[in-house]
């Protein structure tokens, strides 16, 4: 299938009234191949700072794919290859001067299921600030502070904090994995259908806490939920077969989509 050219500032934000913002992070011509495999097909996109952005679309139809590009997870996986760009402040991430670690932290990653590590609550928030080998007692404990509070979690664990994260809920747990991931201060926060493995109440709570993130740094989500993308995101980019179907903003997209494959996905039609 023929990918589709597509203009790749949705949602462009102005300021002083006029003057448009840098994007965030850039995509150019992206190919992805596992092997001979095309699993992503000429993409292009500008993703403004301080916004959500959604990814939707069937499975295997390459969003999560492309969210993985972003903080090079794919690098891992057997066969990956690429051709184009991924900019980050203007800084191509697959440059060879490029330190991977480094990276990570800028772009944090919250994954589909829940997983803490087999350690305290606290033990859990740090645990990237030790690895980078910062032992003072009052930047962990504001750091902890400050990310639980970030991840709306403080109230509910601050008499427990040397408790193990193994025994809280699984709404809970996901909200200290986020506030484990803001603890190494990145600007862009991806999440892989982080409350698909959630209670209804625990995914109302994920979502709430996505709107305030936005304040402080750029989101990209990827969902199966066509009303949670509409309820979080302030655009969308809709994924087939590798192919980027339609980007721009989010109600837009689910009001008066400009494809007819968007329309048909939106409505059920297929996926």
């Amino acid at each position: 299938m023929e990918s589709l050219s597509i203009s790749a500032t949705a949602g462009r934000k102005k300021l002083n009234g006029n003057q448009e913002m840098n994007p965030k992070l850039q995509a150019k011509k992206v190919d992805v191949f596992y092997g001979d495999n095309h699993v992503i097909k000429g993409v292009s996109m500008d993703i403004d700072p301080n916004t959500v952005t959604a990814f939707i679309g069937p499975s295997g139809c390459g969003k999560s794919t492309f969210l993985r590009l972003l903080n090079r997870m794919n690098d891992y996986i057997e066969g990956f290859s690429k051709r184009g760009h991924v900019l980050i402040d203007d800084e191509d991430i697959y440059d060879k001067k490029v330190r991977v670690e480094e990276l990570r932290k800028k772009v944090g990653m919250v994954f589909q299921k829940p997983n803490p590590f087999p350690k305290t609550i606290y033990e859990n928030v740090v645990y990237g600030l030790r690895i980078q080998g910062i032992s003072d007692k009052n930047v962990l404990d504001e750091t902890v502070e400050r990310c639980l509070q970030q991840a709306a979690l403080w109230d509910e664990v601050k008499d427990t904090l040397k408790k193990s994260a193994l025994a809280l809920s699984g709404g809970q747990q996901q909200r200290l994995c986020i506030a484990r991931t803001l603890a190494t201060a990145p600007s862009i926060v991806l999440m892989d259908e982080p409350a698909s493995a959630l209670d209804p109440i625990s995914t109302s709570k994920i979502e709430e806490l996505i709107y305030e993130l936005k304040q402080k740094y750029t989101i990209i989500i990827v969902t199966h939920n066509m009303q949670q993308a509409g309820r979080v995101s302030d655009n969308t980019a809709f994924f087939y077969m590798g192919d980027l179907v339609e980007y721009g903003a989010t109600k837009e997209i689910f009001t008066n989509p400009k494809q007819q494959r968007t329309q048909n996905y939106i409505t059920g039609r297929f996926g």
